[in-house]
């Protein structure tokens, strides 16, 4: 199944500005830490160069798994956007050690900041990029479902809360707190660790094909019923695949149908689930019920 060319364009631009955000970010970040010490700065320059090397990595992933099915994938290469997950999750958890080690170090050894203002300055044009991506993201998650770009959107989310923390600790730093600077890199470093487990928790539901929603397959057997001609269905089974819903289940139908009154009738029943669900694919499969005595 080839992914609508909207949606492939949504997402590859997304992973683009992904990288680029990082990247640009990266760099600011770097020349404020080298010039005021501060342990919260090098904790968003650590987490804005791992999620440069995530987002190249889901890049990567994004594009392979728009490719369309093949001999050897004949369900298409969607689940390497899991895999790109399960990447950047390692990516996120490595950051969030990374942080704490350099907030400890500082407590135990505390230095005074230099720089503030430039560090200020730069925390936020951080937000104001941040905030810009995540709104592209999401629109971009609406559309698609992507699970890449979701979990690249959840660790961008915690930075967004890391570049505010980090902005509030040089702020109060210049009042005098310079002991909030550490302790505000320990509580990033904490919240950073709870989204890589989300983004572990997402990436192995698709992995390991978990059903959809309740609520969505209970959708499903309504509209499939609502097909005239249609007695019930049953057995309905479905899983994720990237940006894709793999949707099979049992269309009951009249035993004494011919084979291509059930196939029509079959179709209609994939034909309704995929005008509310575009992005499913429907294997509807016809079970003849005998007429009652």
């Amino acid at each position: 199944m080839t992914p609508l060319p909207q949606h492939a364009r949504l997402m590859r631009l997304a992973t683009r500005a992904a990288l680029a955000t990082a990247l640009l970010l990266a760099l600011a970040k770097a020349v404020a830490w080298w010039l005021s010490g501060s342990v919260s700065l090098l904790a968003g320059l650590t987490d804005s160069l791992l999620d440069g090397a995530a987002s190249l990595l889901n890049l990567i992933a994004v594009h392979y798994a728009l490719r369309p099915a093949d001999e050897d994938h004949r369900y298409g290469h969607g689940k390497a956007e899991a895999l790109a997950g399960l990447a950047q999750a390692l990516f996120v958890g490595a950051s969030a050690v990374l942080v704490a080690v350099q907030a400890i170090e500082r407590l135990q050894h505390p230095q005074p900041l230099g720089a503030q203002t430039l560090g200020i300055a730069v925390m936020l044009l951080s937000l104001a990029m941040t905030v810009a991506l995540l709104l592209f993201q999401r629109h971009v998650v609406r559309v698609t479902g992507s699970t890449a770009v979701r979990a690249d959107s959840l660790h961008y989310r915690s930075d967004l809360l890391l570049n505010s923390g980090i902005l509030l600790a040089l702020v109060l730093a210049g009042f005098g707190w310079q002991r909030l600077d550490p302790l505000f890199g320990l509580g990033i470093a904490a919240y950073i660790l709870w989204s890589a487990v989300s983004i572990v928790r997402e990436a192995v539901a698709v992995l390991m094909d978990e059903e959809l929603a309740p609520e969505l397959s209970e959708r499903m057997h309504l509209l499939a019923s609502g097909v005239p001609g249609v007695l019930g269905t049953s057995d309905l089974r479905t899983r994720i695949s990237g940006t894709h819903w793999f949707v099979q289940l049992h269309v009951e139908l009249p035993g004494d149908l011919s084979l291509q009154q059930s196939h029509s009738l079959c179709k209609q029943v994939e034909d309704a689930i995929r005008s509310e669900f575009p992005r499913a694919q429907v294997l509807a499969y016809a079970t003849p019920t005998a007429a009652a005595a």
